[in-house]
Parts: C-alpha cells; sequence; structure tokens
C-alpha cells in the first residue's frame, strides 16, 4: 500500500465524528436567503447603499486582501503552524508590490510583492520549524518587524518626503479591470427600486463590473487551495503533518519539508493580499496600510472553520461591515440592525433547541439589543460605524466558537524522531 493510501485510510479510521459540512447547494441557498433579507430591509428602510453597486464593489474590494490572509492562515494552520505574522507578510507585501510595479509594471510588480511574503513565510519556517521559536513569538517579531523595514526602504528608496508612502502608480502600472458584457446596462433596473430585482441587478453590476484581474485571481485562488489540499497527495501530506506529525513521519513523509512549502505558501497568499492593497485598492503605498487585515483574516479563517469556503464566507462579511463605513455608514448600519436582530433572535431559538442555552441566551440578548438601538437611535455614531468590522469579527467567533475544530497539531512543537 502506498504512503498516500495509508494516510487515506488512517484520516478515515481516526476522522472526529462526522458533522454536516456546507455544500454547494447550501451555499447557494444561504447567499439567496442573505439577498432577500438585504432586500427586505432595502425595503423596509429605504437604506439605497445595503444592495447599490457602489456597495458592493467596495464590499469586494475589501474582502479580497482579508481572504488571502485568511488563505494564508488556512495554508500554515492546516500544517501545524500557527501564523500571526500574515500582518507583517501583508505589509512587505504592500511595499515590494508597490515598489515592483513602479520599476518594471503591474504583473512583475504583482509577483515581486508576492515574493516579498513568500520571504516572510520563509522566515517564519526557518523560526518555528527549524528552531523551534514559539509561533506566537515569532508571528509577533514578524509582525513589529515588517514595518520598520519597510519604512526604512522607503526611506532610501524615495527619500524623507516619502518615507511614509510611494510615489502614485500610473495606468500602465496597474493591474487592469474587466467587465462581463451587458451587466452594465442592469443599471436602469437597479434605479427602479424593484424589491429583490434591483438589489440583484445592483449585486451583479457591483461583482462583475469593472473588477481588476486581481480579484478573479484571488478567487480562483481559494478554489485552487481546496482542491490541492483536499483532492491531491501534496494536499493529503500537508494536512496530514497538521494533524498528527508522527504518524505522518513514520509513513516516510518529511513534516520538516511539508511545514515549509506550506508557510512559504501562507507567506505568498499574504504578501498577494498586501499587493492588492497597495496596488488595486490604492494606486499608491502607505505607512501600515494593512490595517489589521491580517488578523481579520485569521478571524475569517477560524470562522470558517479552517477550510476554503467557509473562510470565504467569513471574509465577505467581514468585507461588507467594512466596506459600509465608505456609503453612508451611518444610515446603513443603521438599517441592518433590523436584519442582525432577526438572525440573532433565529439562532437564539435554533440553538434553544439544540439545548445549547448559553449560546442561546447570548444571542437573544444581542437580538433584542439591536432592536433596541435601532428604535431608540436615529443616527449611529461615526465611532460605532468603524468599529463595525471589528465587531462583528467579536460576535461572529464568539457565537461560533463552540462548533470549531482546528487541526490536531496546530502550533504545538515538532522534533524530528523526538
Amino acid at each position: 500500500m502506498s504512503t498516500d493510501a495509508m494516510l487515506s485510510a488512517a484520516a478515515a479510521g481516526t476522522a472526529a465524528p462526522k458533522r454536516r459540512r456546507m455544500g454547494t447547494s447550501r451555499i447557494l441557498l444561504l447567499i439567496a436567503g442573505a439577498l432577500v433579507g438585504l432586500s427586505l430591509v432595502h425595503l423596509l428602510t429605504g437604506a439605497d447603499d445595503v444592495t447599490s453597486q457602489g456597495a458592493i464593489q467596495a464590499a469586494l474590494q475589501a474582502a479580497i486582501p482579508i481572504g488571502l490572509a485568511g488563505l494564508g492562515g488556512l495554508w500554515s494552520e492546516r500544517a501545524g503552524v500557527v501564523n500571526i505574522g500574515l500582518e507583517g507578510q501583508m505589509v512587505l507585501g504592500t511595499w515590494f508590490g508597490a515598489w515592483g510595479s513602479l520599476q518594471y509594471g503591474p504583473w512583475i510588480g504583482l509577483a515581486i510583492g508576492i515574493a516579498g511574503g513568500a520571504v516572510g513565510g520563509l522566515i517564519h519556517a526557518l523560526m518555528t520549524v527549524t528552531f523551534g521559536v514559539d509561533h506566537i513569538i515569532s508571528g509577533v517579531a514578524m509582525t513589529i518587524l515588517a514595518p520598520g523595514l519597510t519604512r526604512y526602504l522607503s526611506f532610501i528608496t524615495w527619500g524623507s518626503a516619502g518615507a511614509t508612502q510611494s510615489p502614485a502608480l500610473q495606468r500602465d502600472q496597474i493591474v487592469r479591470r474587466v467587465s462581463v458584457p451587458y451587466v452594465d446596462r442592469l443599471e436602469g433596473l437597479e434605479k427602479h427600486h424593484w424589491f429583490l430585482i434591483s438589489d440583484l441587478a445592483g449585486v451583479l453590476r457591483g461583482l462583475l463590473v469593472q473588477v481588476s484581474l486581481v480579484t478573479i485571481l484571488a478567487v480562483l485562488l481559494i478554489v485552487l487551495t481546496w482542491v490541492v489540499l483536499w483532492r491531491s497527495p501534496f494536499g493529503l501530506r500537508v494536512r496530514s503533518v497538521g494533524e498528527d506529525p508522527r504518524a505522518a513521519e513514520s509513513l516516510g513523509i518529511n513534516v520538516y519539508k511539508y511545514k515549509y512549502y506550506a508557510v512559504v505558501i501562507s507567506g505568498a497568499m499574504a504578501g498577494l493580499g498586501g499587493v492588492y492593497l497597495s496596488t488595486v485598492s490604492a494606486t499608491i503605498y502607505r505607512d501600515l496600510q494593512t490595517g489589521g487585515r491580517g488578523y481579520i483574516g485569521l478571524a475569517a479563517m477560524i470562522f470558517g472553520n479552517w477550510r476554503p469556503g467557509g473562510l470565504a464566507l467569513g471574509a465577505s462579511l467581514f468585507g461588507y461591515t467594512d466596506a459600509l463605513q465608505l456609503r453612508r455608514g451611518s444610515e446603513s448600519v443603521h438599517a441592518l440592525l433590523i436584519l442582525v436582530g432577526a438572525l440573532l433572535l433565529a439562532l437564539a431559538v435554533w440553538e434553544l433547541r439544540r439545548r445549547n442555552k448559553v449560546v442561546a441566551i447570548a444571542s437573544a440578548v444581542l437580538g433584542i439589543l439591536s432592536y433596541v438601538i435601532f428604535f431608540t437611535v436615529d443616527k449611529i455614531p461615526t465611532a460605532l460605524v468603524q468599529a463595525a468590522p471589528y465587531i462583528t469579527v467579536l460576535v461572529v467567533l464568539a457565537l461560533a466558537a463552540q462548533r470549531l475544530r482546528m487541526p490536531a497539531a496546530d502550533g504545538k512543537p515538532y522534533r524530528r524522531g523526538g
């Protein structure tokens, strides 16, 4: 029997009790339900920006770097290495992506930014896998050192006046955007404000009009990650070293090598997220441009239960709440309290039926609080709107914590033959 066949048999024999996974049909049903819910919010409150093209476009643009950071965390943690340094690796991607685009054009700049993040991943792998440094300490060190390094590089490259930002990218230095033919003609339909139909038109225009090729690449990487990690011998070996490195070693797998592969890929994904921020979301590099998205990406990965599909949903949720700040945020967040309250109360009923009283009570309290705020406050304070993505992270992770299962050996030290 081959090594991969033995790994598959071992995984089948030692797997955790089977849980209902979110298949394609359930994901589509969830997306349809979310669209209907947002359409109802639009109808009841008149908040146009909850489903407008601009809001969806901004949400997509905010979700991509979060999703790429989460994808980086997924690769690393599936191999048993916690990568808190994603934020620092994203910072490296922002600087090297902008510098490379300014010097050599958009696609070479993209590759240089990815390489910058991959080098950060390689350093993290060297510290944690080879030298056995605590994963959290190594990741925090990476996050502290990367901004200092990029500040120094900015100073020597662009002079003291450019120590915190680069020159603006010109049109020929930016990866081009594409549109699906005829979709932009739905603009008239969107402006009619018909229930569901106009909302669907706004969503389609936001997702399919003037989309960067880097965005398409990022979406393809989510699919590719699922295929490689769950449908290939290479992915099986990566996941095996994150679940039980001793068993993998006994089958002749070089555990160190596969950990290195995964962590370097992790850094490359985070680097691509950084390139996206400095060359797609903006056309200029700025100091500390990541704004904590590496940490939110980790939260999206945990929300998605260390799987690409759930990660994509989590990144979309956090990206949408982040984008609302730019689209009449106070009005939009206030309107969405109707939907948030309904979802929390529905979750409370569901958890109560499952006899999970703690989550049920917490959900019910938060749901009632949402409606209290909606009916007693006319305008959400700007500070609360700006904090909405982070509040979403905390609430979602708190409510979802009991269904999560991380890789068994995630973050645990490993020594060959030990």
